[in-house]
């Protein structure tokens, strides 16, 4: 395991503890961590969709959209949840297949896994399986899901080519990828950078726009949008900022508007379709 997921695992090995015993913990997105945090996390699910799950499930809720949302889901369809956390994803996916579909969650820690599985039996989801493993190596067969989501996880990995390969590779032709994570749009200084991903990556660096949907078309996507939803202003990081002794002032003109929430959509190619080209040049 590298450095980088073994700080991930502690993490929300922490988080997923802290609400499992009720105490404290500092999340990757949460007010003590971030200074507010409230503009990532806050007003993701309706009143209508987190009404019928488990209180746990919606209090591990680390996510920075609402990837449900993003498709219509149908009857029979096999869901994967990429870094499902306490499950609030899972759960609300198992919903909208129906008995005759599944949905899986992946996560690599045993007590986020551990929350999943106890938000899974207060829900009576039997429908739903939690698997242990990485979203580099996806422990599933080629061609084996309908539809890939994820909350804010994608960015962590240090390795978003091998992300994006597996996914392909377990998408059935056709299958859909929708995910929600955090982007950078344009050039951010390197130093500058780094401290607001602290705030809104949290542990691993989020993708320059461009940069992620290169990443998909090369893995085999075809169909890539992004669609930068909830804009991060500097008034939003301002505490955090100040907290580490950065000039949020001088910051300000060469950060605002940088980093954002998106959604992120993308299509596997049916068996008889070529695969995309990466190459803008041959594709005129």
């Amino acid at each position: 395991m590298s450095d980088l997921q073994q700080a991930v695992r502690d993490k929300y090995g922490a988080i997923a503890d802290a609400v499992t015993h009720k105490t404290t913990a500092s999340s990757c997105c949460g007010p003590s961590a971030c200074g507010g945090g409230d503009p990532i996390t806050s007003n993701l699910y309706s009143g209508e969709e987190t009404s019928g799950l488990p209180a746990d499930a919606v209090e591990a809720s680390l996510g920075c959209g609402n990837p449900t949302a993003l498709l219509a889901l149908e009857p029979g369809q096999t869901v994967l949840d990429l870094g499902s956390g306490g499950g609030i994803d899972v759960l609300l996916s198992a919903t909208r297949v129906g008995p005759a579909g599944k949905a899986y969650g992946l996560d690599m820690t045993d007590e986020m896994l551990a929350l999943a599985r106890a938000n899974q039996r207060k829900a009576g989801a039997t429908n739903v399986e939690f698997l242990k493993g990485t979203i580099e190596a996806i422990p599933l067969p080629d061609a084996s899901v309908d539809v890939i989501i994820s909350n804010c996880v994608i960015n962590l990995s240090s390795d978003k080519d091998a992300v994006l390969r597996e996914a392909f590779r377990v998408l059935k032709p056709g299958g859909r990828f929708a995910v929600s994570d955090v982007i950078v749009r344009g050039e951010v200084p390197p130093d500058i950078r780094r401290s607001m991903e602290l705030w809104v990556g949290c542990i691993a660096g989020a993708l320059e726009e461009h940069d992620y949907a290169a990443k998909l078309r090369a893995a085999g996507f075809a169909d890539v949008e992004l669609d930068p939803w909830r804009v991060y202003q500097i008034e939003d990081a301002r505490a955090f900022l100040g907290e580490s002794g950065i000039d949020v002032d001088r910051l300000a003109p060469q950060v605002e508007g940088k980093f954002a929430s998106a959604f992120i959509r993308a299509r596997k190619p049916a068996a008889a379709e070529p695969k995309p080209c990466c190459d803008p040049g041959c594709c005129t």
